[in-house]
């Protein structure tokens, strides 16, 4: 699948663009327009960088508690440090382990959420900022003709910023599947 989001600064240029696209003949089932009185990002499916953070925090999270769970109570096990002398061997492995996990949630917590906040975005994030400012988008998708038609009717409309994107995983970080 293939993508060109075009940024507009007004509705009036955003209009005649789309105009000139339904003109050029290009399917209006695969342009859509994005900002203040037509589909929000939400709608159009843009994701959403604080619900990716949370997501790989929560990965995150889980796999370093169980990490260092296992980490506390071998490095107890070989070592045989006694933390609580009145507790038996296996008590204070097992409360070895509980400070190991305990130490995994601590750095997926500090650590998680600004590296999911920072790496998971791609290039949502920039458009939902537009978005935000007042902007409109123009998102045509299709195959490369297709984009390549939208990419010259569209340049001479003098867009802020126009960008293409070709997925060819089908796990788009610009769109969610």
């Amino acid at each position: 699948m293939n993508y060109l989001v075009a940024v507009l600064p007004d509705r009036i240029q955003v209009e005649a663009a789309y105009s000139a696209l339904e003109k050029a003949g290009l399917p209006t089932s695969q342009v859509n327009i994005l900002g203040d009185g037509y589909l929000s990002a939400d709608e159009f499916g843009l994701i959403d960088p604080d619900k990716q953070a949370r997501k790989q925090s929560n990965l995150l999270l889980w796999s370093l508690v169980t990490f260092g769970f296992v980490a506390g109570y071998a490095f107890n096990h070989f070592t045989e440090v006694e933390i609580f002398p009145q507790f038996a061997r296996f008590g204070n492995e097992f409360l070895a382990g509980i400070l190991g996990g305990i130490g995994g949630a601590l750095g997926a917590g500090l650590i998680g959420r600004g590296v999911g906040l920072t790496a998971s975005s791609g290039d949502a994030l920039p458009y939902r900022n537009r978005l935000n400012a007042g902007k409109y988008l123009i998102a045509v998708t299709g195959n490369e003709d297709l984009i390549r038609e939208a990419t010259r009717i569209l340049r001479q409309f003098e867009p802020e910023n126009i960008q293409g994107y070709t997925d060819y995983s089908q796990k788009s970080k610009l769109v969610k599947n």
